[in-house]
């Protein structure tokens, strides 16, 4: 294996071996608590800018199959650090190894560092922008070309994973239509959408309101994605115009949307919340459930000034995990109830949606 350097923002630099692609790859490194699911992980549209780093130190063991990718196309992320990569699966579903299909996509990986000391750096600095190189081992220049790089709340990366054109995605006779806005959404979401008796429609991400509200849904969800949302303009005015029309729901980035479609504000955590084991309570119910979550940035729920009811809280941090409009059949959730990896507790959200359109 050829050797490979990550170096961060702040000049902070770590060696180590490649293994997939031999690339150069700049994006913002934040780290990831799952055990196991990097599959799920690296497919997972919302990581689009961002390099990865798992916190559990044997990558690879059991491979990659056909059935466990959030999206079509293979990995989202700009780069994967792992402590120590396993370059020889074992898993009966397994078809290729976690190396040979990065490299198929051009995705670098970098092992045998010290991960723990990164996820440290990480949690006390921040996450920020860094570069992985296979084909450039000067430190110096490559912080010059981080430098250089925009940051990543400078670039519009839901355009780049939001599919296409609309796409009936699954069909049932006689079910309620939702559509879906793909800014980045994940297959288990669409997945769990079919699961509660939902014909699902698939949208890009620039749809206008009036062509969404043309195809007579039922309800509207509007899906995760990557980045920051406050670039995302033209998403937030569609939203606006869609409020009170129908039925609406948020997942992470789509819950970030909705608050900014209602005037409020968004802030940035300091390294993000990133992994499968975040308690979240339902503050109606009292239930505490473990969640999977993907996200750098919040709703500032105070922000929009009795509009909307917290329903949920992330008992790590107190952060605001979920929220339902006061007046209007709309409500989201921060944490990702899919999981896709993770635990299966708030999968009754699907269910609660269900009910609300009837």
């Amino acid at each position: 294996m050829k050797k490979a350097m990550l170096v961060l923002k702040d000049g902070t630099v770590f060696e180590g071996l490649s293994f997939g692609a031999e690339e150069e790859n700049i994006g913002e490194v934040v780290f990831n608590t799952s055990i196991t699911g990097y599959q799920e992980i690296i497919t997972d549209p919302s990581y689009k800018g961002q390099i990865v780093v798992m916190t559990y130190t044997q990558i690879g063991n059991y491979g990659v199959n056909e059935e466990d990718i959030e999206s079509s196309g293979g990995p989202k992320v700009e780069g994967f650090v792992v402590r120590e990569y396993k370059d020889y699966p074992s898993n009966w579903r397994s078809k290729e190894g976690l190396g040979e299909y990065l490299k198929k996509y051009g995705v670098v990986g970098i092992h045998g560092i010290d991960t723990r000391a990164l996820t440290k750096h990480i949690r006390d600095r921040g996450a920020q922008m860094g570069i992985i190189s296979t084909t450039d081992l000067d430190p110096v220049s490559l912080h010059k070309k981080i430098l250089a790089h925009p940051d990543i709340s400078d670039i519009d990366h839901v355009s780049t994973v939001s599919s296409r054109h609309p796409e009936m995605h699954h069909f049932q006779d006689g079910s309620p239509l939702c559509v879906v806005y793909d800014f980045g959404v994940k297959l288990s979401i669409l997945k769990n959408l079919k699961r509660v008796g939902f014909s699902v429609y698939l949208v890009p991400a620039k749809t206008s309101a009036e062509a969404a509200l043309e195809l007579n849904p039922d309800c509207i969800l509007l899906g995760n994605g990557p980045g920051d949302p406050r670039i995302l303009r033209y998403a937030v005015e569609n939203i606006k115009k869609l409020i009170n029309k129908k039925p609406l729901f948020g997942i992470c980035l789509g819950h970030q949307l909705i608050g900014l479609a209602l005037g409020g504000r968004i802030y940035k955590l300091k390294f993000g919340h990133h992994g499968g084991n975040h308690p979240v309570k339902n503050l109606k119910t009292g239930k505490i459930a473990i969640t999977a979550q993907n996200h750098n940035y919040c709703v500032d729920i105070s922000s929009l000034k009795g509009q909307v009811r917290l329903t949920h809280k992330n008992l790590y941090d107190g952060t605001e995990e979920g929220m339902e409009h006061v007046e209007y059949p709309i409500f989201s959730v921060q944490h990702h109830p899919e999981a896709g990896p993770g635990p299966n507790d708030a999968l009754d959200v699907f269910e609660r949606f269900r009910q609300l359109v009837g």
